[in-house]
């Protein structure tokens, strides 16, 4: 069976999209900056993840990009990088440490150093930076310092590259969408009441690990009262009979993330809790219709605020039900009612439909979609075969 995965090609693909968009804008060179928390953007052009440390790509206007990095991950650098060239630098050392660390096998260049490669294969007056807002005020001076000519943020080159898939693209999170669902079916169909909610959350995030993720990038975690902190972390709170419960899983498969989520309750659940999961089910219901290449994105948003509007619950809805999904967990688009845009083929989504604070607990409904010219294309069939079967009365 092929493997799922971005081939070398599309890189190099992405590389020369990024080399007319400089040109566009201006910039000589871009330095695509990432680490292991902010690592969306260096994933997306050379497949390098970082652990503990800074890493970057440095794309000139010609040549092979360059890989920057720091000594404990240079072997992790060579076995992720599609790109072969790779270089250390002192000012990428571990992000949590104030310390000068000594690496003495340590081959260094410098920032300088680069600034003059780039100057010997032509002009270097303007430098694009990928992530200068993830990075540290002290890599920017540094940087500025040794390159000698004017930066700019280059931030938007990469978001409107991301915004759009490709089919490898789609299959990365065609199966990080199955991955999750999978994790959501194994918690749901097990009787976790009496667990800690630790306990009940390694039950999702074990399957996922057996099912493939390379990274469970978070798993938000509440039962009963707990519901109520939207993005809360699971705890050592056992779970009761009847409680709600809100587990969001977001995936990571060859950098890309999906995330699932389906509202439910253990045991003997109260009508003020099934009312809770009701709405929620009905109102993503509403929008999905709107999900639809063509289609003004405001008009899925207005569908399910208009669906809570309509059950008398607009003031428990605290923020827009959809943004798009890719290298993050959550990417543009993250459209309101306000946004004219339209959906394109290719985009890819996750709906992020919630209601906080009502008597019968809290919880949202997360599931990816494909948006294609018919409609959305679900990455959770298991989130979507629960939802229809409530729907249809068979919950």
């Amino acid at each position: 069976m092929k493997e799922i995965r971005i081939p070398k090609s599309e890189f190099s693909d992405r590389i020369e999209k990024i080399r007319v968009k400089m040109e566009a804008e201006g910039f000589d060179a871009v330095l695509v900056y990432g680490d292991e928390y902010r690592k969306e953007n260096l994933r997306y052009v050379s497949n390098y993840w970082p652990i503990f440390e800074r890493g970057a790509l440095l794309i000139g206007a010609s040549g092979a990009p360059i890989v920057l990095c720091a000594p404990e991950g240079e072997q992790v650098a060579h076995e992720m990088s599609v790109w072969p060239d790779i270089r250390l630098l002192q000012e990428f050392t571990c992000v949590t440490v104030p310390d000068a660390i000594d690496y003495p096998l340590a081959n260094y260049t410098s920032l300088r150093a680069l600034a003059k490669e780039l100057r010997s294969r032509g002009r270097l007056e303007r430098l694009g930076i990928v992530g200068i807002d993830a990075m540290s005020v002290y890599l920017y001076r540094a940087i500025d310092t040794s390159f000698e000519c004017e930066i700019g943020d280059a931030n938007s080159i990469l978001f409107e590259l991301r915004r759009t898939k490709t089919a490898n693209e789609v299959a990365c999170l065609r199966e990080a969408g199955r991955i999750a669902d999978r994790g959501m079916k194994a918690i749901m169909e097990t009787n976790i009441i009496g667990m800690t909610e630790i306990a009940a959350c390694g039950i999702a995030e074990a399957e996922a690990r057996r099912e493939g993720a390379e990274h469970i990038i978070f798993s938000v975690f509440g039962s009963g009262a707990r519901t109520n902190t939207i993005v809360g972390r699971p705890t050592r709170k056992i779970i009761q009979d009847g409680d709600m419960i809100m587990l969001s899983l977001a995936v990571q498969y060859e950098g890309y993330v999906a995330t699932c989520e389906a509202p439910f309750a253990v045991g003997h659940a109260s009508e003020q809790t099934k009312h809770v999961i009701d709405v929620l089910i009905h109102a993503s219901a509403a929008g999905l219709p709107y999900l639809k290449a063509g289609l003004p994105m405001k008009q899925f948003v207005r569908a399910v605020r208009d669906y809570f509007r309509g059950a008398g619950l607009s003031e428990y809805d605290v923020y827009p039900p959809l943004h798009g999904i890719g290298c993050a967990e959550a990417e543009s688009p993250y459209p309101d009612e306000n946004t004219e845009k339209c959906f394109e083929s290719g985009m890819t989504a996750n709906t992020d439909i919630s209601l906080f604070g009502l008597p019968g607990g809290s919880c949202r409904i997360e599931e990816g979609f494909v948006i294609t010219e018919h409609g959305p294309e679900t990455l959770s069939p298991y989130v979507r075969s629960y939802c229809e079967n409530w729907l249809a009365g068979k919950q």
